[in-house]
């Protein structure tokens, strides 16, 4: 693990981002695109993290902070690299992000149906909030 390097995503990383969570995330965002990936990096430069080995992204995660909670998004490791300790470095990195700015909780948006990633989340110290639901609506149109 001590070629792993976890940094923030700069603007010339996002083409590389999106054309690995096509390969490595679990499920799509209407977001998952150009303009909101620029957006995201554009408001919240810390936000998009990223690991590397050997110059190539191996995994991510945002780690949003909006001045009151902390949210968790896009926790994904590249298949090959599953296992080896990436997606554990990239929460503590998030989770130390969420300290220096004042936060107190982190919560993790996670696919019911993603059996993987539940244990991931586990293994971190997170559990279920089975009294809340997700609620969404689309605001563009």
């Amino acid at each position: 693990m001590d070629d792993l390097r976890i940094r923030a995503a700069a603007p010339a990383d996002l083409d590389a981002v999106l054309a690995f969570w096509k390969t490595a995330a679990e499920g799509t965002s209407i977001t998952d695109d150009r303009d909101g990936t620029e957006r995201l990096v554009a408001r919240d430069p810390g936000a998009l993290m990223l690991a590397e080995r050997g110059g190539a992204v191996v995994g991510t995660v945002i780690a949003g902070f909006d001045g009151w909670r902390c949210h968790l998004y896009r926790l994904a490791v590249h298949p090959d690299q599953r296992r080896l300790g990436i997606g554990r470095a990239l929460i503590a990195a998030a989770e130390e992000r969420f300290v220096r700015l004042g936060g107190r909780r982190g919560d993790a948006m996670v696919l019911d149906r993603n059996e993987r990633a539940h244990h991931a989340w586990r293994a971190a110290g997170y559990t279920p909030q089975g009294q809340w639901s997700r609620w969404v609506k689309r605001l563009d149109g």
